[in-house]
């Protein structure tokens, strides 16, 4: 049964997500919008990776084994990343990140 769907499509997909999460993790001084933009390219990350299994081994399931370790991973990050700036936000009334330098030399 043919979709129709090339891969490239989700490779076109999976690399725009990734160049949008990249450039909003470089750019944004807000420390929760790059926990969100680094979210956005581990989201890339997993299109990619069950594309490229549903293309290359349609009958193995180690794309989607990895996308959920993937997911995993994103969820323990989120939860700690936002652990962390809680606790900043609390000491510093601030979670920009350029107010983050007090482990500078």
């Amino acid at each position: 049964m043919a979709t129709g769907l090339n891969p490239s499509y989700f490779i076109a997909l999976s690399a725009a997500l990734f160049a949008i999460g990249l450039y909003g993790a470089i750019s944004r001084k807000n420390a929760i919008a790059v926990l969100i933009s680094i979210e956005l390219m581990l989201t890339a990350v997993n299109i990619n990776l069950v594309a490229f299994n549903k293309f290359l081994t349609p009958e193995a399931f180690i794309g989607q084994i990895f996308a959920i370790f993937v997911i995993t991973v994103a969820a323990a990050e989120v939860g700690l990343g936002l652990a962390i700036v809680i606790a900043i936000y609390r000491n510093r009334k601030s979670v920009d990140l350029d107010d983050f330098d007090w482990m500078k030399w």
